[in-house]
């Protein structure tokens, strides 16, 4: 089995250069239908399949929809900071420590799926009202030292929720009952 495949099942995340508004049309979409999307595929797991790693060495499925929901709302917060403020450089955090912390282990999944949800109400209104001028304002990313322009990450999470949630899809495809999707 192709460890790279199972890593990055759309590929790996490349930074878009020329960006057009439809672009952005799209991305914040894929954003906005993300929680139904994810909701969907995970609602029948039982608890086994949801403490099933999607890869060797990888997270569960339960991990993978709370690192989500702790992903995109830091993703809401640097939003909000590079709104509000001239490039701030933002805080990164330990993904993966995040992950590994105890309590989600035990942590209802529905938690966190309405934590996304909430999150992207939010973010797509949010997105939805940003203007041109908006769009090219950027923070900086410290663990890259790079700037980072909005149209730039809302490209970044509509690829993180589809990359997580093709991790899902294909552990249910692998291993699982199809009918689950």
């Amino acid at each position: 089995m192709n460890i790279e495949l199972l890593k990055y099942p759309i590929g790996e995340f490349e930074t878009p250069k020329n960006i057009a508004s439809q672009d952005v049309t799209l991305w914040i979409n894929e954003i906005e239908t993300l929680p139904n999307r994810l909701s969907n595929i995970v609602i029948n797991l039982t608890k086994e399949e949801l403490n099933t790693p999607y890869r060797p060495n990888g997270w569960m499925v339960r991990q993978v929809i709370h690192h989500l929901a702790d992903s995109h709302l830091n993703a809401y917060t640097r939003f909000h900071l590079a709104l509000t403020e001239n490039n701030p450089t933002i805080k990164p955090y330990a993904e993966a420590a995040w992950a590994e912390l105890n309590y989600l282990k035990h942590t209802p999944i529905s938690i966190s799926l309405n934590l996304i949800t909430s999150t992207h109400a939010r973010l797509v209104l949010l997105l939805k009202s940003l203007s041109s001028a908006d769009l090219e304002k950027t923070y900086t990313h410290p663990q890259y030292n790079k700037e980072f322009k909005l149209n730039q990450v809302i490209a970044l999470y509509a690829w993180h929720g589809k990359h997580h949630v093709a991790h899902i899809s294909q552990l249910i495809k692998r291993n699982f009952d199809n009918n689950k999707l």
